[in-house]
C-alpha cells in the first residue's frame, strides 16, 4: 500500500485512534472519581468499555455524524446551493447523475462488478453509499439507547431509585435532549460549508472552488 495514495485516510484514522484513546483515558478517569464519591469501586479498563457512561457518550457522537453523511449524501442528490461548491450545478447534467445502465457494455470493463452484474444488485449498489450511512446511524442509535440506559439505571440507583429499560429510557426527554443537542450542532456545520464556501477559498482543497473561481459557479468543475 502506498502511502502517498493512502495519506489522507491513514492520517485521518490516526487522529481517530488518539483521540479515541484520550476519551477512554480521561473517561475512565473521570467516571472513577464519580464512583469513588459514592463509596463504589474503581472499573476496570474492560468493565469501562461495557459500561452505560462509555457507550452512551461515545454512540451519541458517532449517531450524530452518521446521521449527518447519510443526509448530506441523500439531499444533494435532488436539491442545490448557487455557487457552493458542495452543489451540483443545476444548470447542467452532473456525471455522478449518469446511470449505468445506458453506458456501453465495453466501456464498463473496468466499473466494480455490481455495475457488470446489474439488476437488483447494481440498483443497491448505486445507493450504497446513503445505504451504508443509514446503517452506521441505526446502529449507533441503538448503542446510543442501550448505553445510555444503562447509565441512566446506574445513576438511579445510586439515589435509590429503579432501572429502566431501554425502551423506557428513549421516550425520556433526556434521550431526545441528548440526541438532538448533537443533531443541530451536525446540521449547522453543514450550512457552514455549503453557504462558506461560495465566496471562501482553501486553495488545493477539493472542498473548494479554484481561488481564482467566480462565486456564482457551482460545484468544483
Amino acid at each position: 500500500m502506498k502511502l502517498r495514495e493512502n495519506g489522507l485516510s491513514l492520517v485521518i484514522l490516526a487522529v481517530f485512534a488518539a483521540c479515541m484513546a484520550a476519551q477512554i483515558w480521561t473517561g475512565r478517569l473521570q467516571f472513577n472519581d464519580e464512583r469513588r464519591q459514592h463509596g463504589e469501586s474503581a472499573l476496570s479498563l474492560p468493565e469501562y468499555l461495557r459500561s452505560g457512561h462509555f457507550l452512551e457518550a461515545t454512540a451519541e457522537n458517532w449517531e450524530s455524524e452518521f446521521l449527518q453523511m447519510a443526509a448530506y449524501v441523500l439531499l444533494t442528490v435532488g436539491l442545490y446551493q448557487k455557487g457552493s461548491s458542495e452543489s451540483k450545478d443545476p444548470d447542467r447534467q452532473a456525471v455522478v447523475d449518469r446511470d449505468a445502465r445506458n453506458v456501453r457494455s465495453k466501456s464498463l470493463a473496468s466499473a466494480p462488478w455490481p455495475v457488470r452484474k446489474g439488476g437488483w444488485i447494481l440498483t443497491l449498489y448505486e445507493n450504497s453509499l446513503s445505504l451504508a450511512f443509514v446503517a452506521l446511524f441505526l446502529a449507533s442509535f441503538s448503542i446510543h439507547a442501550i448505553g445510555g440506559a444503562r447509565a441512566y439505571s446506574a445513576e438511579q440507583l445510586q439515589h435509590g431509585g429503579e432501572a429502566m429499560a431501554v425502551y423506557e429510557y428513549v421516550a425520556t426527554p433526556q434521550f431526545w435532549f441528548e440526541s438532538f443537542q448533537n443533531w443541530q450542532s451536525e446540521f449547522l456545520s453543514l450550512v457552514a460549508m455549503v453557504v462558506l464556501s461560495i465566496w471562501l477559498r482553501q486553495r488545493g482543497s477539493p472542498e473548494s472552488k479554484p481561488v481564482d473561481a467566480p462565486h456564482s459557479r457551482t460545484g468544483t468543475d
